[in-house]
């Protein structure tokens, strides 16, 4: 059986949401200082014994929070038509970091979203 590594990044943004059809407080208007963490898995190392660089992951991530950043994330295209809720959130993020770092060797394995300390969700694919 071939070993796989997993490296992650934890990273931050701050943004507004609105859950339409809510039931609750969390219909109105209200903000969270969100965190995410980003999981990364490698099954290959390079010469200086690297699956991949944390820079490169550090800024791949810190390029996809910057269009969540201080925004109100129901106005931002992707979430038009579905609540930017902790669950979609994750999905998004994995959705683009994936996008942006997978490879042969190097694939995202799982993104979770911190919407207030001890309150969160992952998103991750079979």
């Amino acid at each position: 059986m071939t070993g796989v590594y997993e490296i992650y990044i934890k990273d931050h943004f701050s943004a507004a949401h609105v859950l339409k059809g809510y039931d609750g407080d969390c219909s109105n208007m209200h903000g969270h200082n969100w965190i995410i963490e980003a999981y990364i898995q490698c099954t290959k190392l390079n010469e200086l014994g690297i699956g991949i660089d944390f820079r490169d992951v550090k800024e791949t991530v810190t390029n996809v929070l910057s269009k969540l950043d201080h925004t109100t994330l129901n106005d931002i295209a992707e979430f038009s038509s579905i609540n930017p809720t902790s669950e979609n959130i994750s999905k998004f993020l994995y959705t683009e970091l994936s996008r942006r770092l997978n490879t042969d060797h190097i694939t995202v394995s799982k993104v979770m979203v911190f919407e207030s300390p001890g309150c969160g969700s992952s998103y991750q694919e079979g």
